[in-house]
């Protein structure tokens, strides 16, 4: 299998991977069984599965680094996006469906309810994220893509937040998110810590 097939093959899986939970919301919603709140029941699943993908993304740098998986870099990108994806359905689905684009409403939801405020905060990072994930972007913008791109850390931040103050009593599955994102997080700075500290003068140098 040469390595331009098996990068195919794996990003073809992953996208498949990623449609998989919307195809089963469309089943759900054609054969009546999204349950006795079809509208609440399609935000929490969409909101999930958003935060489920995003985390993923940020899985992928370390890794690549701690195992040494360069094949998965591409993954990070088609994740983020898959993530975006169903953040946009998520966002929909509130607007619409829960609001009909009352925007009076909506704005005063926004301000109001601090869930709802975080949630829409983790959106609105994400939208730069997706706008500017085309190679042709990443070339323009240079090491500023890099910076930019660091917004999905505060994203993934937010939205688990939003999970948090959503959840009234059993905070068991947005805890489980918090931890995913405070080991991921440590992670990545691990690198940064080494760098620091090779940089530290020594006792002879000082």
């Amino acid at each position: 299998m040469s390595p331009a097939w098996r990068k195919r093959a794996l990003q073809s899986f992953t996208v498949t991977a990623g449609a998989l939970p919307a195809a089963a919301l469309v089943v759900s919603a054609l054969t009546d069984e999204l349950g006795a709140n079809p509208v609440e029941h399609v935000t929490h699943v969409t909101g999930g599965w958003a935060l489920r993908f995003l985390l993923l993304s940020l899985a992928v740098t370390p890794l690549r680094r701690l195992l040494g998986w360069s094949w998965a870099a591409p993954l990070r990108r088609t994740l983020g996006l898959t993530a975006f994806g169903y953040a946009c359905f998520h966002y929909l689905t509130y607007l619409g469906l829960e609001h009909f684009f009352d925007w009076q409403l909506i704005v005063e939801d926004v301000l109001e309810r601090r869930y709802v405020t975080a949630g829409f905060a983790a959106f609105l990072c994400l939208v730069p994220l997706a706008v500017t994930s085309t190679r042709a972007m990443v070339r323009r913008l240079g090491r500023r893509w890099v910076s930019l791109h660091r917004l999905v850390y505060l994203a993934a931040a937010l939205g688990v937040i939003h999970f948090l103050w959503l959840v009234k009593s059993d905070l068991r599955e947005p805890l489980v998110y918090a931890a995913v994102l405070a080991l991921l997080l440590g992670l990545r700075a691990l690198p940064w810590l080494a760098r620091s500290r090779s940089r530290k003068p020594t006792l002879n140098e000082a």
